[in-house]
């Protein structure tokens, strides 16, 4: 009597002890800077100063706040929706060009298809810092330094978010489902928008969460095009919270925890998509 050997996967393996034990520890580890962030924004000045220095919360986080809403050439509230318009804005369109570039990419056949691919790649060893005196140019051309659009424009779409779902839709995708879609008489778009964009939606959810973080944090460029003006970013406001001879800790990590609540909300939110998105595309 022969015996079979029925494999498990991975997901049906109890943990160990010391499995636990070590995402425990890692977690611990990376939550400590937020923690540590949030014991200063809470602190007084006398309690930041203390050596050695108190890890518990202090009750001064209104007061910190408050200080930081209020300030004069700063434009912390303004920053905070500045920042929202513009990571919101720069989401969306890279969700549909992207999607859509990769859809056309995996799934339609034209001429040039893979050099046009490959030039899309090859940005991608091109670093940000290289274009920055040409970008400063142009948006001065067309007369937007200084406005939002400036910071909107050059992140409407991404190489690595059109590589992305080309990948992502070349293997979740049949042919034959967009073979067939089509003798039913449906369009490219209808195709598009029917058949491929409800079967992405996980790789959709990564790169959103993906794109927003990246454009919530980003700091070079709109520190250089919305320099000097009314209308910063919360990553240029939080540099001058702490720019001037004397920076008050407190201050800027009260800032700086006012900014990282957004992304830890998304976190949360669209973390199970996140995860959901990941997995799926290393198993296809």
């Amino acid at each position: 009597m022969s015996t079979r050997l029925v494999s498990r996967a991975p997901q049906d393996t109890p943990g160990t002890w010391k499995s636990y034990l070590g995402l425990t520890a890692i977690l611990l580890v990376s939550a400590f800077p937020v923690y540590w962030m949030f014991v200063i924004a809470t602190s007084s000045d006398d309690a930041v100063m203390k050596s050695p220095p108190s890890v518990i919360p202090g009750d001064q986080l209104m007061v910190n706040l408050r200080e930081v809403f209020t300030m004069q050439d700063v434009y912390f509230t303004a920053s905070l929706i500045n920042s929202l318009i513009v990571a919101l804005a720069v989401t969306a369109s890279t969700l549909f060009f992207c999607s859509l570039a990769g859809f056309a990419f995996a799934k339609l056949r034209f001429k040039g298809n893979n050099v046009l691919m490959f030039v899309v790649i090859l940005t991608l060893t091109v670093p940000n810092q290289l274009g920055v005196v040409a970008l400063y140019i142009l948006m001065g051309k067309l007369g937007w330094n200084g406005q939002l659009i400036a910071v909107i424009a050059p992140g409407l779409v991404s190489a690595f978010g059109v590589f992305y779902m080309r990948q992502f839709i070349a293997h979740a995708i049949p042919d034959e489902l967009v073979e067939a879609a089509r003798i039913d008489g449906a369009l490219t778009l209808r195709i598009y928008w029917t058949v491929v964009v409800p079967a992405i939606r996980p790789a959709l959810a990564v790169l959103g969460l993906l794109t927003f973080v990246a454009t919530w944090n980003d700091f070079q460029w709109p520190l250089i095009t919305l320099n000097g003006t009314d209308f910063p970013t919360s990553m240029v406001a939080l540099s001058d919270l702490a720019s001037g001879n004397y920076v008050v800790y407190r201050r800027v990590l009260a800032g700086a925890f006012v900014a990282t609540v957004p992304l830890v909300i998304l976190l949360l939110v669209g973390g199970r998509q996140l995860v959901r998105g990941i997995m799926e595309g290393a198993l296809k």
